[in-house]
């Protein structure tokens, strides 16, 4: 069984991608779609990249990073109405590659409602291959990863992925 943090642990994490759920990301079943809690889970992770110098505008400095692996975890529902903020960990880096957990948190009822675990790689995009983080970078990513381990509680992975 999967622990998933509380209400007052996940809001120790800065939220982004706040957002109330309109009715166009409701599926048949009455809740939010599948593939908008992958996307809004990206938008916040891309959101929170920005502070560590990876800027959304990758043309300007051709640092981009691409997903690599994901592992989704559903906890509650979120239906139409609901608001929403995105809550991300860094959790490791490598000379390429970062790990880290994102978390959509139900605000309207004050839970977490989905965990994405992911890798994701620094790309440089002149060349659309894998490449170092450029030293600034490494060094933000790096401070990020110190505070939330700092923090009082711990992330539940999968398990099966991460660094290699």
């Amino acid at each position: 069984m999967t622990t998933v943090p509380s209400y007052d642990e996940i809001t120790s994490l800065t939220a982004y991608a706040a957002q109330r759920i309109p009715v166009a990301f409701e599926d048949i079943n009455g809740h939010l779609n599948i593939r908008h809690y992958i996307g809004i889970a990206s938008e916040g992770l891309d959101e929170s990249l920005v502070e560590v110098g990876v800027a959304t505008d990758w043309r300007h400095t051709q640092l981009a990073v691409f997903s690599a692996e994901h592992h989704l975890t559903y906890f509650t529902e979120l239906h139409t109405g609901d608001n929403i903020t995105v809550r991300v960990r860094l959790l490791g880096r490598s000379e390429r590659a970062v790990h880290a957990v994102i978390y959509l948190v139900d605000e309207t009822n004050q839970r977490v409602a989905y965990q994405q675990e992911e890798v994701f790689l620094r790309i440089d995009m002149a060349t659309r291959k894998t490449a170092p983080w450029p030293a600034e970078v490494a060094e933000k990513i790096d401070a990020r990863i110190a505070e939330t381990d700092a923090l009082s509680w711990k992330p539940e992975l999968s398990g099966v992925i991460g660094l290699r």
